[in-house]
């Protein structure tokens, strides 16, 4: 032992000189007095000297917490002195720091945990980590004594909650992190939370944790505080607790306001998170508060201006202004020219010459586009926007460039009951209506003379620029075989007709290549009895032109007419004294 190895004192034993007895566990002294081993020395002086030997040591039991000084530090030991016989050595990992760097040095008093008073090299076994838990562990049953709170680190998710860090591991519920459900819980990771010990065990090394309680707390005193200064039209600053499709719920101190969506921004806001975010501070005014149900609904937006509230002056008719597409729909585009002002441009103000089936073949959600106020409503928040009025109408164009009369050549884009249209320009088409496709020919339906795809020349007959419409003639191009007839025959000419088709009242007749005209039932023949004669189709039949009307194209034929001739022919033949003098009207009869 070192008393020996000093040759301070010696164990009194049989046969042996007097000496110092043997310790005990705690270091008093057991035995008789001891003698020094050098008979000139005072006995008293010695044994003064051996207390004072013995009482340097301190009395350290197992699992207690001392306070140590650093004697050295090597590459991987950090030796303590804690006033024992002899010294500690703990491993430089203990003192390395995030970075890995030492955090003591020789002198240093540090705190550790005297595991076991000696290993088998003699030192005693320490430890600053465990040392530090049990001082940490001690805090926290201080902690949940006097209901203090702890802040504490999120570690990670895990069954039923979350592990937090306190110095030593701790759980805190699910059902314990906030007021509200949470979703999220790794949203949480890394954050810093404070907290209440709920329930503490330091044999199991259970510590278990509460946040709700303490913002429950916290807002009580703070709700408390709120009602007693909130009223509507107060503008109030908040915390942005949680946000949801159809606003956010903003923490006004305590208590909770939303934010509806629709008064976040005079402008269109698609959702909330395009302008909030959890945790962000916002201005805001109350604009109703229901004291009964404590209910609060605030406003953003009602903080500036309406910007409808001069958009008359800002947007004149007839002014050119810039924006962005921010929405399509069937029936236009919207364009947004400010924050908050939005105009529409409707798909029939978007082409003069196209077409536009729908806004996106056209415009797409993002473009800058240059567009003419066409009309401003600011009761009813509208403004009416025009495309095509910022470009020049090419329709006004096409009269100067093709006046009546002119021959073009264009392909058939479409067939119609009623006609084809025909492609003038790039996304301008004429009309050739189905009356203007042939002078003699009875077209029932514009494929009979025309096809889809097909190049024809067409005749301008007119312009419509304000209405967008040109109409086109085909037959127009070949001579007028109407003219021609109307000027090779008079009323009162005697032509022969083959019989088309049968009406209920009348018969028409093809008197000409192409040409009908029409015998009413009033002019078919009744010279016989009073009987009609019968007519049939496909027979031909001497009669009588008795109209003729050149613009209107229609031509009056009369039997009746031709047979009244021929029976006063016969009368005025007899008149004039032709014949015997003895003959009468009915020889006359008789002998045709």
């Amino acid at each position: 032992m070192a008393n020996a190895e000093h040759g301070l004192v010696s164990p009194e034993q049989p046969g042996d000189q007097p000496g110092i007895p043997a310790r005990t566990r705690a270091g008093k002294v057991a035995g008789p007095a001891v003698r020094p081993l050098d008979p000139e020395m005072d006995p008293e002086e010695f044994n003064r000297l051996i207390d004072l030997y013995d009482t340097s040591f301190r009395n350290i039991a197992e699992g207690e917490v001392v306070k140590g000084t650093v004697l050295k530090v090597t590459d991987s030991q950090v030796v303590v002195d804690v006033g024992y016989k002899s010294e500690g050595v703990i491993a430089l990992d203990e003192f390395l720091d995030e970075n890995r760097q030492v955090m003591v040095q020789p002198g240093d008093t540090v705190d550790v945990l005297l595991e076991r008073t000696e290993d088998r090299e003699g030192h005693i076994v320490l430890s600053r980590e465990k040392a530090e838990k049990m001082k940490i562990w001690d805090e926290v049953e201080k902690a949940y004594a006097d209901r203090k709170v702890v802040i504490g680190r999120v570690i990670e998710r895990i069954k039923g909650g979350l592990a937090v860090d306190i110095g030593v591991r701790a759980f805190l519920p699910g059902s314990q992190i906030d007021v509200r459900p949470v979703r999220n819980l790794d949203a949480l990771k890394g954050q810093e939370l404070r907290m209440r010990v709920i329930k503490v065990n330091k044999k199991r090394g259970n510590i278990v944790l509460s946040r709700k309680s303490l913002l429950e707390e916290e807002n009580a005193e703070k709700k408390k505080q709120t009602l007693q200064t909130l009223a509507e039209g107060k503008v109030m600053r908040g915390v942005v607790k949680n946000i949801t499709d159809y606003g956010a719920f903003i923490d006004l101190g305590g208590i909770d306001g939303l934010l509806h969506i629709t008064d976040m921004s005079w402008g269109r806001v698609g959702h909330p998170s395009e302008l909030f975010k959890v945790n962000d501070e916002v201005d805001v005014i109350v604009l109703k508060f229901d004291q009964a149900t404590e209910r609060v609904s605030l406003g953003h937006k009602q903080l500036v201006q309406d910007p409808w509230a001069t958009v008359q002056d800002r947007y004149p008719v007839g002014a050119r202004m810039s924006g962005k597409v921010v929405s399509l729909t069937d029936y236009g585009a919207f364009v947004e020219l400010e924050a908050g002002v939005e105009g529409l441009i409707h798909v029939s103000e978007m082409s003069w010459s196209k077409r536009v089936k729908h806004p996106s073949k056209i415009l797409n959600v993002g473009d800058m586009v240059e567009a003419m106020v066409l009309g401003v409503d600011p009761a009813a928040r509208r403004i009416s926007l025009g495309l095509k009025q910022v470009e020049s109408n090419p329709w006004h164009e096409l009269v100067e460039k093709y006046p009546v009369g002119t021959r073009i050549k264009g392909k058939v884009r479409n067939l119609t009951e009623f006609g084809a249209f025909v492609e003038v320009e790039e996304d301008i088409d004429g009309l050739i209506h189905i009356s203007d496709m042939s002078w003699s020919k009875r077209v029932k339906h514009p494929s009979e003379v025309l096809k889809k795809g097909d190049v024809v020349e067409a005749m301008v007959l007119s312009i419509d620029a304000e209405n967008q419409r040109l109409s086109l003639g085909l037959k127009q191009l070949a001579t007028d075989i109407w003219d021609d007839f109307f000027s090779r025959h008079n009323v009162n000419d005697v032509l022969e007709g083959k019989v088309t088709r049968l009406t209920n009242f009348g018969a028409f007749v093809e008197v000409d290549d192409g040409i009908e005209g029409l015998i009413h039932v009033s002019e078919f023949d009744d010279s016989h009895g009073g009987e009609k004669i019968d007519l049939q189709v496909g027979n031909s039949y001497q009669m009588k032109i008795i109209k003729l009307s050149p613009q209107e194209r229609k031509i009056g034929l009369s039997i009746r007419a031709l047979k009244s001739d021929e029976y006063r022919s016969d009368w005025e033949t007899y008149s004039s004294g032709e014949g015997s003098g003895t003959a009468t009207l009915g020889d006359h009869f008789r002998n045709r």
